[in-house]
């Protein structure tokens, strides 16, 4: 679908458990300035005032109406029938609250919920990395286009989303692509998000240092940076820590998925620390035959923060094989490719186009 073309409006909020910021979509463009609320996480009634409220103030400002609302929440959450479990940044909502089903009373007009990680993966298929990959891909001359991506969002938690042809996978528990809970090879008594997250960044420094300090990974990464006074050599440690996690879920999410990587989120911004350790990880070898060794992806994997990944990805590699008894020619590439990433378009612009996509494409069905 393409959302820049569609004039149908969409209200969508960012529920957090500080703000909730209120706008509306249309076109792949916000149509009002977004109005930011305190969200009384902790007393329901008022949290649903304060939605209201939030979505009151939206409509007072359009010119036309709405076709839905549409927004991410955190897990656990029943998305399909709408109804909101026990979130630790939204106290209030223990024990299950039927928030779209609420909305829609409210406001007569469908309500759709998703994972954030589902929604950030689902905007960077359809209007940020995906599209901008095979743009490039096509100015180069290059037949090879893309149709599937995994979003990785980075931050507190770990999360993710698998977009396949245009389609968002959900799963039949509307839980699909719950990379946190993944296991790694690693540190194989943890799951995936206690090393690949912002206590991970600030527990391995700590361990890397002796320091016992309370730095946020912010601070780490200026550490890193050399604009900080701290323990650098613990401050590169730690975000190369995370980045062999990291690559190793990577590696196992392309072997699944044989697409694009994008990764967003507060700790995206940190790349340049830790995609090298990712890189490795995706280029090493499984040595259990010393003398024949498997590779760890079967796909070449590029990295397209550096131009040399982009200039990789874009070069020609195929060839025309002539096809038996006629004047035909077949093209041929035996190199498989994918890339990896960071985020041009920005993690929350990346959430709201796909809730906005998510809510038009669920009306269309």
């Amino acid at each position: 679908m393409d959302i820049f073309s569609d004039s149908r409006t969409v209200l969508t909020f960012d529920a957090g458990g500080t703000n909730f910021v209120f706008t509306a979509m249309k076109a792949g463009q916000e149509v009002v300035d977004p109005i930011t609320l305190p969200s009384h996480a902790d007393q329901l009634d008022l949290c649903l005032k304060t939605i209201k409220t939030g979505f009151d103030q939206v409509l007072s400002r359009l010119d036309e109406s709405a076709v839905a609302i549409s927004f991410a929440i955190p897990a656990p959450t029943d998305y399909f029938n709408g109804v909101v479990g026990d979130l630790k940044n939204l106290p209030g909502f223990r024990g299950g609250v039927p928030l779209a089903k609420i909305l829609e009373n409210q406001y007569q007009m469908p309500v759709f919920m998703n994972n954030d990680g589902d929604l950030y993966a689902y905007g960077e298929a359809l209007g940020g990395f995906l599209p901008e990959v095979n743009r490039m891909l096509e100015k180069a001359g290059n037949p090879k286009r893309f149709k599937n991506l995994y979003g990785l969002t980075l931050g507190t938690g770990f999360g993710g989303g698998f977009v396949s042809d245009g389609t968002l996978i959900r799963g039949d528990n509307s839980i699909a692509s719950e990379v946190w809970i993944l296991s790694n090879s690693i540190t194989p008594s943890r799951n995936a998000e206690e090393e690949v997250s912002i206590r991970a960044i600030t527990r391995n420094y700590a361990r890397a240092s002796g320091r016992t300090e309370d730095l946020s990974p912010k601070d780490i990464y200026e550490i890193a940076a050399g604009n900080q006074e701290g323990d650098r050599g613990a401050a590169l440690e730690a975000f190369a820590t995370m980045g062999r996690h990291l690559g190793d879920v990577i590696a196992n999410l392309v072997s699944l998925t044989d697409g694009l990587v994008v990764m967003g989120g507060g700790i995206a911004g940190a790349d340049r620390f830790f995609m090298p350790a990712i890189m490795e990880e995706l280029e090493r070898d499984f040595d259990f035959r010393k003398h024949d060794p498997i590779p760890r992806m079967i796909q070449k994997a590029f990295n397209l923060n550096e131009e040399s990944g982009r200039n990789g990805l874009c070069e020609v590699t195929g060839k025309f094989i002539d096809l038996p008894g006629s004047d035909q020619k077949v093209y041929y590439d035996e190199q498989a490719k994918v890339a990896i990433g960071t985020s041009r378009i920005g993690t929350t612009r990346a959430i709201s186009l796909g809730a906005c996509a998510f809510a038009l494409n669920q009306l269309d069905r």
